[in-house]
């Protein structure tokens, strides 16, 4: 039998592999290239989308989406690249055409989730939650998979934390969602 090789082909379409291609967003109008995550957010990131995914199965309020680049409403330059998100149909049917080039979507997720790794610094998860908000979100969940800890903010001085024994919710964003916060954490 006869193996099928076929070429993987990265996001500009060039026959190299998809892996090959660094994350990035664009701030003040530079390419800023991301740190890889980590295996354990990368799960727990994962975990989420499935979660998200399901119960959009049966609530279909929108979508849920994995590193995907936005083009945030503010008046400074900010693409940003949540590492899940939600939009809600109400705000795909409203967006401009699909991204061109630069493959940043100018639509704004109602929910944005950042999955802390090692390397990333409180101080860029900070500014982030606050662009998020005064671009107009409604919602921002904050995982640090390591200390199994969630904390949900619906502004930036607005926060709750959940721990492993707590039930997270989708609040007013994604009403009758609801899941054990263990589920998340692998082991």
């Amino acid at each position: 039998m006869t193996a099928l090789i076929i070429p993987a082909v990265t996001r500009s379409g060039s026959p190299e592999r998809i892996d090959d291609e660094p994350l990035f967003e664009i701030i003040d109008g530079q390419h800023v290239e991301l740190s890889p995550t980590s295996i354990l957010a990368n799960r727990v990131a994962s975990m989420i989308q499935v979660y998200l995914g399901h119960y959009l199965l049966s609530n279909p309020l929108g979508e849920t989406l994995m590193e995907t680049l936005f083009r945030l409403p503010l008046p400074v330059d900010r693409n940003r690249r949540p590492d899940v998100s939600f939009v809600s149909a109400q705000s795909i049917a409203q967006a401009p055409p699909q991204p061109g080039s630069d493959n940043a979507w100018a639509v704004l997720p109602e929910l944005m989730v950042e999955v802390v790794s090692p390397h990333d610094l409180a101080e860029e998860i900070i500014e982030r939650l606050n662009e998020y908000f005064a671009a107009g979100t409604k919602l921002v969940w904050v995982v640090y998979p390591t200390q199994r800890l969630l904390y949900i903010y619906q502004s930036p001085r607005q926060v709750r934390i959940l721990g492993v024994a707590d039930e997270l919710d989708g609040g007013v964003v994604l009403p009758g969602f609801r899941i054990p916060l263990a589920s998340l954490f692998p082991g």
